[in-house]
């Protein structure tokens, strides 16, 4: 299910903003739009969230934000054209385009195209420092585990990894703020997750009672990564109160996606909205550190919106292969 949260009227907030401008066409523009993010209490939903009103308010159109079951059900949405926007990981967008995504087997969604790239999605896990868990290759067998909803990418790789490191457990799914809540009420043992770094879930937890974090040890981490879609990376020191320093961890990749139909003029003019002003999206998110014009080489999976894809190769010299594009 899909549940619309937050609706900016831009029309009357970006009267002086600066894509407001007359004599721009804008006669095959939607006259709303909407982002599929994921639940409340985790990343995408904050960060999701932040970037809808942004463009809304500075493109004058009325637009917002939607919880939905996460990457998964964003490419099924915006592949149909239910949503104009959305946000995955490319593993799961990978699984998508070959017909395998759970929430319709064999339809490959290539009508969803890539529009910008947003952060590192890292994957951990977290548990009540009185359980005594702290490693993922220990916790105990037949321990509830949370992997957040049914179908996001924490959901679709998780409990793979952890059976990868002979981690035997029961599944639990729900939003990350309410798997949060049960960790806390003693109703699971683990929640194990893939959320942008910090997640809010996780800080909020920090604040109410003590957690222990579970980075990946060495060993863990060259398991997972040589069996996994996924890449090394480090949380910064200082992401998470509970870490003493920086944490081993692995991650995967986000980009914004746009149903392939919009006006190239239309997603040209978001990307220029989201990608110009760094600092702006750090205000909304600190996951958007890494929303950065240089890192759009790190789609190797997604076609470029025609609209993207010109608003990158003009402003970051964007090599992207013209077979690459969609339409071409």
């Amino acid at each position: 299910m899909k549940t619309t949260v937050t609706l900016a009227l831009g029309a009357t907030l970006a009267a002086g903003a600066a894509f407001a401008d007359a004599h721009q066409d804008r006669s095959d523009w939607p006259s709303s739009f909407t982002l599929g993010t994921a639940s409340q209490g985790g990343t995408y939903f904050a960060y999701g969230s932040g970037w809808a009103n942004l463009v809304a308010e500075e493109l004058g159109i009325t637009g917002g934000a939607e919880i939905t079951g996460g990457p998964m059900q964003n490419m099924a949405l915006v592949h149909t054209g239910d949503a104009q926007f959305g946000m995955t990981t490319l593993g799961p967008a990978a699984e998508s385009l070959e017909g395998t995504n759970p929430i319709a087997p064999g339809l490959q969604m290539t009508n969803a195209c890539a529009m910008f790239p947003m952060y590192e999605t890292p994957f951990g896990a977290i548990a009540l420092s009185s359980s005594g868990i702290d490693s993922l290759s220990g916790i105990p067998a037949g321990s509830r585990v949370g992997f957040g909803p049914a179908g996001g990418t924490g959901d679709t790789y998780m409990p793979r990894m952890l059976e990868s490191l002979g981690v035997e457990f029961e599944r639990r799914n729900g939003g990350y703020g309410d798997l949060a809540g049960q960790l806390q009420d003693g109703l699971i043992d683990v929640l194990a997750f893939a959320a942008g770094s910090p997640a809010p879930f996780v800080s909020e937890l920090e604040v109410q009672t003590d957690v222990t974090i579970m980075v990946f040890s060495d060993e863990e981490q060259s398991q997972i990564v040589e069996g996994f879609p996924v890449a090394p990376f480090e949380i910064r020191e200082g992401t998470y109160q509970s870490l003493d320093g920086p944490g081993q961890s692995v991650s995967m990749w986000n980009f914004a996606i746009a149903n392939c139909d919009l006006p190239d003029s239309f997603v040209n003019a978001v990307v220029d909205v989201v990608m110009s002003d760094n600092e702006r999206m750090m205000n909304i998110n600190a996951a958007a550190r890494a929303t950065l014009p240089e890192n759009w080489d790190k789609n190797n999976v997604l076609m470029w919106h025609p609209g993207a894809a010109q608003w990158f190769q003009e402003n970051a010299d964007a090599d992207i292969p013209a077979d690459m594009i969609h339409g071409n």
